[in-house]
């Protein structure tokens, strides 16, 4: 799997942790979209772009809630950012939601539960044809079109 990551200056001890922990689990290659820019929106755009074009199969973004950056990946057509809060909102955003960035806070979440959520949003994968597919599809194709 390839995984894009990134995060605003807030963040950069968080994505550092998480990335020892996804490189120790073996879940995939990582390219490192930064931290240095204090305009989170620059980086998640960055990073939303690349994931929609298909070039990483998902993205990690952090800022200090994780609300900033999936605001600013949601504007980019094809990105599905999820905003994490805990594992059962991790699984469901791959499962119900097929959503391809999860976005989480570095002061709302701790390292482990980080640690979780990461794990929970790339182990899980959307299964075509259930149940939620038809709401699935309804985003897409509003998505498509705008």
């Amino acid at each position: 799997m390839k995984i894009a990551i990134g995060c605003d200056p807030n963040a950069q001890q968080a994505k550092e942790e998480l990335m020892k922990f996804i490189e120790a689990k073996g879940y995939g290659e990582m390219t490192d979209f930064g931290s240095e820019d204090p305009i989170y929106a620059n980086t998640a755009i960055r990073l939303a772009e690349a994931v929609a074009a298909g070039e990483y199969d998902r993205g990690i973004l952090i800022c200090g809630t994780g609300i900033g950056v999936s605001i600013a990946a949601n504007k980019v057509k094809g990105a599905y950012a999820a905003l994490l809060s805990d594992v059962y909102s991790a699984q469901r955003a791959r499962l119900s939601n097929d959503a391809n960035i999860a976005c989480m806070g570095a002061f709302t979440s701790g390292s482990k539960e980080r640690e979780l959520m990461t794990e929970a949003f790339l182990t899980n994968e959307f299964v075509p044809g259930c149940s939620s597919q038809p709401k699935v599809d309804a985003f897409v194709e509003y998505d498509k079109n705008r």
